[in-house]
């Protein structure tokens, strides 16, 4: 059975590149502390509770791909819907998310029993992606990070907020076959 992710548009490729269009999505997320690591297993058991039934009427939610982590910088200037600018190295905060299947509202999602899971639309958006496949570490998602703004450059495309890292697969995927992707939402 397929895992449902977010539905968008291919604007422009050149792999492992792309831009995409994204519409709107509902996301269900957490913040969290610790080295990346950690906070993607924290944010993701967290979640994970709230999708299998821990909500207010004890509704079991789809799981959807990709989990996406983004690192909260507090030293950054801060711009659009109060995401930073870039990925500093260790800074420990970070927002870990999973996309709602896309048949829920805002008003139709159970509400969450933990108050630390917190639901929020995000609107239709454009962002530049990178794939990569095999295990993640902060070195090769710092590196993967940075190819991404050298592309994003080259397109004149400018970053509109943080990079978000994305795992589509779970951990005993073979690596080979492991999907992970960069995004970066770029400004119109």
């Amino acid at each position: 059975m397929a895992t449902e992710e977010p539905k968008y548009s291919v604007l422009e490729k050149e792999a492992p590149f792309e831009l995409r269009s994204y519409a709107t999505m509902i996301l269900a997320e957490v913040q969290v502390e610790g080295d990346l690591d950690e906070a993607s297993s924290q944010g993701f058991r967290l979640i994970a509770a709230y999708i299998f039934g821990q909500n207010q009427v004890n509704e079991k939610i789809a799981m959807t791909a990709p989990v996406t982590v983004e690192e909260q910088n507090i030293k950054s200037k801060k711009i659009a819907m109060t995401a930073p600018v870039g990925i500093e190295p260790n800074a420990g905060k970070w927002t870990v998310s999973f996309v709602m299947p896309a048949q829920y509202t805002m008003e139709s999602l159970p509400k969450p029993l933990n108050d630390k899971v917190q639901l929020r639309q995000i609107p239709a958006v454009k962002r530049a992606v990178v794939s990569f496949s095999g295990f993640y570490n902060t070195q090769k998602v710092a590196e993967k990070t940075l190819e991404l703004e050298m592309w994003m450059k080259t397109r004149n495309l400018q970053a509109n907020g943080a990079p978000h890292f994305a795992r589509y697969n779970p951990p005993w995927t073979l690596p080979f076959m492991r999907r992970n992707e960069i995004m970066i939402t770029v400004r119109d």
